[in-house]
């Protein structure tokens, strides 16, 4: 049987802004990474899929098809109520991983049973395809760079309330990018869902006016950035905060206050060989007598150094400074930042 009503990425994403996207693949395979917004409606879960694979080796394709219906038979009717309850009465997008025979069976059942379905041509193998090349386009960027302390985040936040468009990969990655990116954050998504939910951002946006993303290193905790995408930011003009030590120091110093003792030992212990021995002795040395202002600046210099060997590599990109000489003036570099083009 040869799907009707089959959309094409492009197509089939602008639908979802108004359409449930289904994803009938294995739970397994959905956690792995899938369309944001999308429902996992499994015609097989897991085990189920590793029976059919096993028939499908040692006995080929019919004799996999009948155990497949063996299996998924008594599900059919359960199927169609939940299609129906995703679908507000029946209105369907729905995939599966190359747009074949599982996409088959459920357009198939859904129609049927009056669910009007549409199917994503080439199934999610496609969409990932599409995506991938789709974070290679886009509006121009601009890279907000600074050392560690510099109110990057609080900028870029502040910014995409007045309506300029940001991308915050940080929150997309659940990570703040150090050693210490993690603290306070949920468990990080796949390197797959974090390309999806990045993609799903990035397409949203207007291709006429300039993102602002902050400068991040290719990883960002476990998470990698997409080629395509950090080959955009490597090219992109960059604004760098130029901010004094101390002040960094105060902020970063408010932003761990809260965190306990002991994680923040364990996290300097971590880098101790990058940041040498007895520099890190000297911080956790610093935490155990409660002087957090000599924890964070001994961890600080470490972070300036590495920042200013990877900043060096920023040489072929057009660089604007902007000088800032205390906090009260960073509260105000939004205003300044939302007027470059």
């Amino acid at each position: 049987m040869s799907l009707q009503n089959q959309l094409p990425p492009g197509e089939f994403l602008h639908e979802a802004k108004t359409r449930q996207v289904v994803d009938v693949r294995s739970g397994k395979e959905y956690a792995q990474g899938h369309i944001p917004g999308a429902i996992n409606l499994p015609l097989f879960n897991d085990t189920e899929r590793e029976i059919l694979g096993k028939a499908y080796a040692h006995s080929g394709r019919d004799a996999a098809i009948i155990r497949g219906l063996e299996l998924v038979g008594h599900k059919l009717p359960d199927f169609v109520k939940q299609a129906r309850q995703a679908g507000n009465g029946g209105d369907l997008l729905l995939h599966c991983w190359r747009g074949g025979m599982r996409s088959e069976a459920m357009a198939w059942l859904f129609n049927f049973s009056g669910i009007r379905v549409s199917v994503l041509e080439g199934g999610y193998k496609a969409y990932r395809r599409y995506i991938r090349e789709e974070l290679s386009k886009g509006p121009p960027v601009f890279i907000l760079a600074g050392m560690a302390g510099s109110g990057k985040t609080m900028i870029l936040n502040k910014m995409a309330a007045m309506g300029v468009q940001v991308i915050n990969l940080e929150k997309l990655a659940h990570h703040k990018g150090s050693a210490f990116g993690a603290l306070g954050q949920d468990s990080q998504p796949t390197n797959e869902q974090f390309e999806n939910d990045l993609a799903s951002q990035w397409m949203a946006l207007n291709p006429l006016e300039p993102a602002w993303i902050e400068d991040e290193s290719p990883n960002i905790g476990k998470v990698v950035i997409p080629e395509p995408f950090f080959k955009k930011m490597s090219d992109a003009t960059v604004v760098y905060l130029d901010v004094p030590f101390e002040t960094r120091v105060g902020r970063l110093m408010r932003e761990y206050c809260g965190f306990d003792k002991k994680q923040l030992e364990e996290l300097i212990a971590r880098i101790s060989r990058r940041m040498g021995g007895d520099h890190a002795g000297h911080a956790i040395n610093a935490l155990e007598m409660d002087d957090l202002h000599q924890a964070v600046t001994d961890v600080l210099a470490y972070y300036d150094k590495t920042y200013r060997h990877s900043f060096e590599q920023k040489k072929q990109q057009t660089i604007r400074v902007v000088k800032i000489n205390n906090e009260e003036e960073i509260q105000s570099v939004p205003d300044l930042l939302r007027t470059i083009r």
